[in-house]
């Protein structure tokens, strides 16, 4: 029988090893969260007690109920599921190394590594039995309900301008303030007018996209964070 993984080291290296690869690729680092922690832990017990049946509803749940009902208020959720069995056993360090190999080369679970809006991040280990050497990793990622997206679009021009977000298509007529709230952020397109044709921007959170009239004609867009000015 192999040696026993150290599973709470195997959890450490996991994050640092995700982190690692999110820098790779230019993005924030996820940091751990204890509700998060606490959902991983509970599904990678259930798992466990099917002998390592992988399913992301095994116990007909999904990965947003389990957040929930670890008490954590998401914005954004997904879920990581891997088992690993190695006859000679492993060290926390190889374990994590194996297990993220795993996830960048499949092509789902490397989206879920590379979610760009994920702020936190929850990770367990468990075996399978005190039998079987198999080992359970479940990692969550979340953006809190409290990180959501704000902006706002303001027409301070005589014209109601189309404009679209998140795959919708909206407008702002003269005069209105129209207060975006997402859980993903995403790119404004303005169709300003025939001259000016379409104007595109990130929206960011805080910011104020203000519609003007342009002094050789059209609209133009100006770009504020603060508040709506007077």
């Amino acid at each position: 029988m192999p040696a026993a993984l150290d599973m709470p080291a195997a959890e450490t290296a996991i994050v640092e090893m995700t982190n690692a690869f999110r820098k790779d690729h230019k993005l924030s680092a996820v940091k751990p969260n204890a509700l998060l922690t606490a959902a991983a832990r509970a599904y990678a017990r259930v798992l466990a007690a099917r002998n390592g049946e992988l399913s992301h509803s095994a116990d007909g749940t999904t990965p947003a109920t389990r957040a929930q009902n670890a008490g954590y208020g998401y914005c954004q959720i997904a879920e990581n599921l891997a088992m690993l069995y190695d006859s000679s056993g492993f060290t926390a360090a190889g374990y994590a190394r194996r297990t993220l190999r795993g996830w960048q080369d499949s092509p789902g679970h490397r989206t879920n590594l590379l979610m760009g809006g994920a702020t936190e991040t929850g990770v367990a280990v468990a075996r399978a039995s005190a039998n079987d050497p198999r080992y359970i990793a479940v990692q969550l990622f979340g953006r809190p309900e409290t990180l959501k997206y704000n902006f706002k679009i303001v027409n301070r021009s005589p014209a109601t301008v189309a404009y679209g977000f998140a795959g919708t298509d909206l407008s702002v007529a003269p005069r209105q303030i129209i207060t975006h709230t997402s859980c993903t952020a995403g790119t404004i397109s303005f169709k300003l007018d025939a001259r000016s044709g379409v104007g595109r921007y990130e929206a960011r959170s805080g910011h104020v996209y203000t519609l003007k009239p342009r002094a050789s004609g059209g609209v133009q867009v100006d770009v504020s964070r603060g508040r709506v000015s007077p």
